[in-house]
């Protein structure tokens, strides 16, 4: 008899992990998702969309702590209940009515970087390697035992989208692995020791301004941890918000591109974003520099830019922009 499931899912690692217990055989019954925000720029997967192509039951409830999703998954009586990048706690009564138990799949290697957008506080924080783990699910957020886990590596360059898209073939490889074993009965439930762990809460847009006065390394690993499609890096000058949307940290000792004597010449200009030789930089506070690829331009109070709306700037119009804000 196949195993019944409740699942709770959003994002592109909702759409690969539910594929992948269809592909496995396991009978899900309902797919709790969230309606897709307007204010959100939906660049990933439809949960709900791969759950109509499978007959599956849908619902989209405001609060997983609703009285009326409580009694509905009561009624299925599932062996399994899953979470997969579902965006709310699940409350301890609803996970009890897993027969065989509730568990998370988490984007970070447990118990490193608990909570909200671990990815990003990855990337953020320079490390070198990130992950998905399958943990049994508690009281407490990304607390309970672990079941299995899958390393990826996040590269000197990597954006935070491109190790996203990493950590989702990672979850995809780690569910895959260990359902057979905990549909029988046999995965392994590893100790998840908390006080060598780190836990970060959300983040919000305004926490991607950018302070020149950091070192590069620290604003480089910023730019990439919020790049597009999150909401940016950004700096305001004037009344001028311009958004780092691509860059590059220029080696002390140069490029073929741009030769050591140039970067020392750019390293003694103001800290900030600054355009040499039709090029645009951003000098950080230890003197390093970082070079901008991309740079886009919205007014720092929201309203769209006279063009329509963000839009990438070259360096000539960086400047005429921010002449004029200065004297206007």
């Amino acid at each position: 008899m196949k195993p019944r499931a409740v699942v709770f899912a959003y994002h592109n690692v909702g759409v690969r992990c539910l594929q992948v217990l269809l592909a496995r055989g396991v009978d899900v019954a309902l797919v709790v998702t969230h309606e897709d925000s307007a204010s959100e720029n939906i660049w990933f997967g439809s949960v709900a969309s791969v759950a109509a192509e499978h007959d599956i039951d849908v619902v989209t409830p405001a609060d997983p702590k609703a009285p009326e999703l409580f009694d509905a998954v009561n009624r299925i009586a599932p062996d399994f209940i899953f979470s997969f990048y579902y965006r709310h706690m699940l409350p301890v009564d609803l996970l009890a009515l897993a027969k065989r138990g509730a568990y998370n799949m988490h984007g970070s290697l447990l118990p490193k970087y608990r909570g909200r957008v671990p990815t990003n506080w990855a990337v953020l924080h320079g490390e070198t390697e990130t992950g998905a783990t399958l943990h049994e699910m508690a009281a407490k957020p990304d607390a309970g035992a672990i079941l299995a886990q899958t390393p990826v590596p996040i590269l000197p360059d990597d954006t935070a989208a491109e190790v996203f898209e990493k950590t989702t073939v990672a979850a995809e490889q780690t569910l895959w692995r260990v359902l057979p074993a905990l549909i029988a009965g046999e995965a392994p439930h590893l100790p998840n020791d908390l006080a060598a762990g780190s836990y970060f809460g959300g983040r919000k847009p305004e926490d991607g301004r950018i302070d020149w006065s950091r070192p590069a390394q620290q604003v480089y690993n910023l730019i990439r941890a919020v790049a597009p499609p999150y909401p940016g890096a950004f700096t305001d000058i004037g009344g001028e918000r311009f958004i780092v949307a691509q860059a590059r940290l220029v080696p002390e000792s140069g490029t073929r591109a741009i030769p050591a004597e140039f970067v020392r010449t750019v390293s003694n200009l103001p800290a900030g974003l600054t355009v040499a030789d039709n090029a645009l930089f951003g000098v950080c506070g230890d003197r390093r520099v970082i070079a901008i690829r991309e740079l886009r331009h919205r007014a720092a109070d929201g309203s769209a830019d006279p063009a329509g709306g963000e839009r990438v700037v070259s360096p000539a119009e960086f400047g005429r922009i921010t002449q004029t804000s200065r004297h206007s």
